[in-house]
């Protein structure tokens, strides 16, 4: 009977009605509902169960399954609040050789990231020093300096919402051996010393090496036709 309960107040008009129904939540009860202008009255009439038909009362359970507690939706949490980065991609003198260098812009095209400068350049010892200038004291810095200057490198300028640590998560480990299957260099390189790519680590970085690497009116701003698709 608390099933109609909440309806006795609308049941409550000017004409008199009755109606008999089968309630929807049990197939074993009847109920009759009465109305008139002065009162509305409630009558069920219970049956017995029938063995072959259970009452499916129990499909209905009235407790909600609602919570109170508090829910972040992380994805769009996440996007709301990245910003537009830019981030310097090089691919080095082995990426080069080997004839990688369609394969790595395809990744970050398919990503979604958009190209805004890009170059075959010969580096210098002066410009690979300064580039890796952090890198300065470490052992392996002269054999460094000689593996970049050694051949061509293919100079990229790349943007995108959350871009340099996209970047980085398509480039890989350093060590190509710890590199996930699916990266660059999970799926290209197999040494350290010739680990085919480079990344900006940070939107600081990224800015840097950009500003390092491409003079003025090398890089060109334009809006692709894809974005509305990739971010709100």
């Amino acid at each position: 009977m608390g099933v109609f309960a909440g309806t006795t107040a609308a049941a409550c008009v000017t004409s008199s009605l009755a109606l008999t129904s089968t309630t929807p939540f049990s197939s074993n009860k009847r109920t009759t509902i009465t109305t008139s202008s002065s009162k509305c009255r409630i009558r069920a009439t219970h049956h017995q169960n029938l063995t072959a038909f259970p009452s499916t009362s129990h499909l209905f359970y009235a407790k909600s399954l609602r919570t109170t507690k508090p829910r972040i939706f992380l994805p769009h949490l996440i996007a709301s609040l990245e910003q537009v980065d830019q981030t310097y991609i090089m691919v080095k003198p082995d990426g080069v050789q080997r004839g990688v260098v369609g394969d790595i812009i395809s990744r970050f095209e398919k990503k979604g990231f958009k190209l805004t400068g890009l170059k075959l350049y010969q580096c210098s010892k002066d410009l690979a020093e300064e580039h890796y200038k952090d890198l300065k004291l470490k052992s392996f810095f002269p054999k460094l300096i000689d593996y970049i200057t050694s051949g061509p490198v293919v100079c990229m300028a790349w943007e995108g919402v959350g871009v340099v640590a996209s970047a980085r998560k398509l480039i890989g480990a350093t060590d190509p051996l710890q590199a996930e299957p699916g990266t660059i260099r999970g799926d290209l390189a197999v040494q350290t010393g010739r680990n085919i790519v480079h990344g900006s680590d940070s939107p600081e970085n990224g800015k840097r090496e950009i500003a390092l690497w491409f003079k003025e009116g090398e890089l060109c701003e334009w809006t692709p036709v894809l974005t509305p698709w990739l971010r709100e």
